[in-house]
């Protein structure tokens, strides 16, 4: 009786280890009562700061749904992106909401949800260069100078596809342009939706805007590797407003009206 007692305990045990190995990310931030979301915001019009200091954007607000969907507050962590994957390991926060590219070599080190959007790399270019420059392989050469945001498939693209090219990255992407803007660089490497707004913002009359993607990138949810029960319930819940209109009413509101661009101002 009291090996088979001894057995039954050793079994309980057991399996209450395995129940709270289990417990991944979205149960912590049930029982915290807060969702804890590590991002840098200043990627427009995914999550930046607004003139209040408030962070706002379309990732922002498929955040906010998401804590309102689980019935906890959103906590918004901002967090360098040169270091936010060191970041999550260390659990600053639950999982990373900043415009993160899915790609293979994030993926050996990060689960992902899936994709919430797909965009790609466009360039800013010096309006004196239009008729020299029409594609990313025009500025494979060294009389050429790049730039973009550190730790961003910007730096990996130019620096895989267009490495002939010298390159500068900065640690926010204002600067980057800004660059180019002022003379100093040829042209700007960054997502397409950023581009868009910042060639209005920051480069009216002074930029050229080459609006064709060159890649394919699928921006998701990043968590740390085996907590298959977060990505299972952030992947429904993407699924659900991607079908009940919340998505499109988000889409909307961040892509096809500029009104909030007046918050940056």
């Amino acid at each position: 009786m009291k090996k088979l007692l001894s057995r039954l305990l050793v079994g309980a045990t057991a399996l209450i280890a395995v129940s709270a190995a289990q417990a991944g990310a979205i149960d912590d931030a049930v029982k915290r009562g807060t969702l804890r979301v590590g991002m840098d915001p200043t990627y427009m019009p995914f999550e930046m700061t607004n003139k209040r200091g408030e962070i706002i954007g379309f990732e922002v607000d498929i955040l906010k749904a998401m804590a309102k969907s689980m019935g906890v507050k959103l906590e918004m962590v901002s967090t360098a992106y040169d270091g936010i994957i060191p970041a999550l390991m260390t659990d600053k926060f639950d999982f990373i909401g900043s415009g993160m590219t899915l790609t293979q070599e994030r993926n050996l080190r990060l689960n992902f949800s899936e994709p919430f959007i797909v965009v790609g790399q466009t360039l800013l270019i010096r309006k004196e260069l239009a008729g020299e420059i029409k594609s990313y392989k025009d500025l494979n050469n060294e009389k050429y100078r790049l730039t973009s945001k550190l730790g961003t498939t910007g730096e990996m693209v130019a620096k895989k596809l267009i490495g002939k090219a010298k390159y500068h990255g900065y640690d926010n992407e204002q600067e980057g342009v800004m660059d180019v803007v002022n003379g100093k660089a040829d042209a700007f490497v960054y997502d397409s939706p950023y581009n868009v707004v910042a060639v209005e913002k920051a480069g009216a009359g002074k930029l050229v805007f080459l609006e064709e993607p060159f890649t394919y990138e699928p921006l998701a949810f990043g968590l740390k590797k085996g907590d298959y029960d977060s990505i299972n319930y952030i992947n429904n819940f993407l699924h659900q407003i991607k079908h009940d209109g919340t998505y499109d009413r988000i889409h909307d509101k961040w892509f096809k009206s500029k009104a909030w661009l007046k918050e940056m101002e």
